[in-house]
């Protein structure tokens, strides 16, 4: 059977172009099978692992679909996670870059008004955490009459966090003439009871793993006391020398105290978890991402919808108290069809909660040997000496798309009654820019943003100096990142 190629979905080149910059050359299995029917506006359901490109599998063709000169939220994306929010934000976004997409992320423990602001200007997409979302629609913010699709994300992570009442809530206020289309990776009957409901017809779609987890991550345990815990870890360290490395704790507190431990060993390391600023939070996952620190300290917020590429060692400090966990953290390795090494600490205490994950999920998860003295002197020799080095930088899969956009800082805004056609005019009436170059205009009360496509960001900063917008005299620079 012949493979197929994104352009036989007959996508418009501006969306073409931006997934083959970003590096998309050609469709998963989920892709191939959820794309065609997403452009037929087919309600469906699929059943997928972590891993498989389910995001891109919606947000193509529903970027494709998207009416650019609709004001109204088109789209409504509901996920568990605020860091998931964010990364579907993002990969619509550079989707649909070249088309001039806007989407915004909405969920707590971020201010009311920032998120009500970006609501108050177009917006195509909606992606956000249920309870946010629900706040939302109350204040009368996020407006529903002209959603078209709604996305169910990791349903039943949300069913496991206790979201599904307020998700149901959600969709009984949405318009009934929508497509909708629901991911998860298990089927619990609640979810498929929500299917049953509020969906029509819909198509079933069930990927299984080319190769199964067993194949893909080498799974240990460590049976440690308590305060023998640490010292296991630096032999595991020092042996294993991961290249990026999750380590999860049960406890924010738990996080702090061991990332506090691991800077006075001098790793390379950072701490996230739910108590810090979201701010913070997405700066330290920014930079993980980046490949700028080795090991990332964390609770199960992390488990889901963090999408880092070659991390090599999933590492439990603290055994997970719910089983599914252990699934949803262990699936932050061996993604994308690449190897991994899982490992879990286990207090004799707790030894029959690994062996209810073993059984429930019919896993072999061998005993490890904990490394001799020679081997971790050895091996601790080597890692100090690569420790020196700078730490590897991994490519940013949006690096190539973003190469030639530049962000521009202008100092005029709402207050000054600039609307996004006038920016728009003003920088298409430069020589040798054309409207295709302007991307998206983000207008602020006393300043805007405004994306500058084909590089020619350094044109447009110059050709300003000698324009006004609406009769007014703009200062325009780079945006500061």
């Amino acid at each position: 059977m012949t493979k197929l190629n994104f352009k036989d979905f007959e996508l418009s080149s501006n969306i073409l172009s931006a997934i083959r910059k970003l590096g998309y050359i050609e469709p998963s299995e989920v892709q191939e099978k959820v794309i065609p029917l997403v452009l037929k506006n087919n309600d469906v359901i699929v059943k997928s692992q972590t891993g498989s490109g389910k995001t891109a599998a919606f947000a193509i063709p529903i970027c494709e679909k998207i009416e650019l000169e609709e004001r109204d939220p088109q789209v409504l994306v509901l996920s568990p996670t605020r860091e998931l929010s964010l990364q579907i934000k993002e990969d619509f976004i550079d989707i649909g870059r070249f088309k001039r997409i806007r989407c915004a992320a909405i969920f707590g423990k971020e201010p009311v008004t920032i998120q009500i602001n970006a609501l108050k200007q177009r917006v195509h997409i909606v992606a956000g955490t249920p309870g946010r979302t629900l706040d939302l629609i109350d204040r009368g913010v996020l407006k529903l009459k002209k959603i078209k699709y709604l996305v169910i994300d990791e349903a039943d992570e949300m069913l496991n966090m206790g979201f599904i009442d307020q998700v149901k809530s959600i969709i009984n206020r949405l318009p009934k003439k929508r497509a909708t289309f629901l991911f998860s990776a298990t089927m619990p009957k609640q979810i498929l009871d929500l299917c049953d409901k509020y969906m029509i017809n819909p198509t079933n779609i069930e990927i299984k793993s080319k190769s199964s987890v067993t194949d893909r991550i080498k799974q240990l345990y460590y049976q440690v006391e308590y305060y023998n815990k640490f010292d296991l870890l630096n032999k595991i360290i020092y042996t294993e020398r991961p290249e990026s490395s999750m380590i999860f704790c049960r406890t924010k507190k738990n996080v702090e105290d061991l990332t506090a431990k691991m800077n006075d060993r001098n790793y390379s390391c950072m701490a996230l978890h739910g108590g810090m600023l979201q701010a913070d939070r997405i700066n330290v996952i920014k930079s993980f991402k980046r490949g700028e620190f080795t090991f990332l300290v964390c609770t199960d917020i992390a488990a889901r919808g963090l999408d880092v590429e070659n991390i090599t060692h999933i590492i439990n400090y603290d055994i997970p108290m719910e089983k599914e966990s252990y699934i949803h953290r262990m699936g932050r390795t061996g993604r994308a069809g690449e190897c991994g090494t899982a490992i879990t600490f286990v207090t004799p205490k707790e030894y029959r909660f690994l062996e209810e994950i073993k059984e429930y999920f019919n896993l072999t998860i061998e005993e490890g040997k904990v490394p001799t003295l020679e081997e971790v002197k050895k091996g601790k020799a080597i890692f100090k000496k690569s420790a020196e080095t700078s730490p590897k930088l991994k490519k940013d899969k949006a690096e190539k798309l973003n190469k030639d956009i530049t962000k521009i800082h202008l100092s005029a805004g709402k207050k000054k009654k600039i609307r996004p056609g006038d920016i728009a005019g003003a920088i298409s009436s430069i020589d040798g820019v054309n409207p295709e170059d302007v991307g998206i205009i983000d207008i602020q009360d006393n300043f805007s943003y405004v994306e500058i496509l084909s590089g020619k960001g350094n044109l447009v900063i110059e050709g300003l100096k000698d324009k006004t917008i609406k009769g007014k005299t703009v200062r325009a620079e780079k945006a500061r990142k």
